[in-house]
């Protein structure tokens, strides 16, 4: 078995280190979302993503270790482990990469067909006026498309501004939020909610992109390392030649030193 190169080990142990930390802040981040959801009662709708981002972040936890493990007591089977796992993950985080992109119209699409199909407010089933309720909330927006004019008379409340004062407009006086004995006017959300939404999804997305083009480029490197590594343990140590010669004949040595005088 052949001795690994010093630096190409640190490199190793440098790139496999980084990748164990960024799967323990993935795990810590899926922990604390769980306890968030289920907290918000809302665990149900989240349990496929939850359970999706734990064994996410579990394996990119896991295969470090199993390399660094292999990379310190230079354990070719251990290396082939966390190669061939690094292999397969990097490709099925790539192919999801990829079918999210080519996926993304068809979700903006589906998300937009189902805000305006609550169009008109006024006969929206009270579902549909929940979704839309703390949507606005939740982006500081009002309507779907058109902004607070969808409502008409019976604005909901959860259009008040409570955010920067430009991004708002007082309420109407033909709507039920007007207060004309007030001084100051109701201030109201002027931006419709639906082209906040499909911003926030592309910004989600092309996040998710970025993360992941980054978690495959460290696997790459990793995974580069690791068959370097396991190309120097395959390599013989070379052994010194024992060279016999005629001329080495019982007797024919000459005395290195005079042995010490007996006391």
């Amino acid at each position: 078995m052949g001795k690994v190169n010093i630096w190409l080990k640190r490199s190793f142990i440098v790139v496999a280190s980084l990748l164990a930390i960024i799967g323990a802040l993935m795990l810590a981040g899926t922990l604390f979302s769980h306890g968030q959801y289920h907290a918000d009662e809302k665990i149900e709708e989240m349990i496929v993503g939850i359970n999706a981002m734990y064994a996410m972040s579990i394996t990119i936890l896991v295969l470090p270790i199993i390399g660094l493990y292999g990379v310190c007591k230079e354990k070719r089977w251990v290396l082939i482990v966390f190669t061939v796992g690094i292999i397969l993950c990097s490709i099925f985080v790539l192919y999801v990469a990829v079918h999210v992109l080519i996926v993304r119209p068809v979700i903006i699409e589906l998300m937009s067909n189902f805000y305006l199909s609550m169009q008109p407010m006024n006969s929206s089933s009270e579902v549909d006026v929940k979704i839309l309720t703390e949507t606005q909330i939740e982006l500081e927006c009002c309507g779907v498309q058109q902004g607070y004019v969808e409502w008409g008379y019976n604005i909901s409340e959860s259009c008040l501004c409570k955010g920067a004062v430009e991004d708002c407009v007082a309420a109407p006086r033909n709507s039920s939020l007007f207060q004309p004995a007030e001084d100051t006017p109701v201030m109201i959300y002027k931006q419709p909610c639906l082209p906040k939404l499909i911003s926030h999804l592309n910004v989600a997305i092309n996040t998710m992109m970025g993360v992941s083009m980054g978690l495959i480029s460290l696997w790459v490197l990793s995974c580069a390392l690791s068959i370097a590594i396991l190309c120097q343990l395959r390599e013989k140590k070379d052994t010194l030649v024992v060279a016999y010669s005629r001329e080495a004949k019982s007797g024919n040595y000459a005395v290195l030193a005079e042995p010490a005088e007996l006391t």
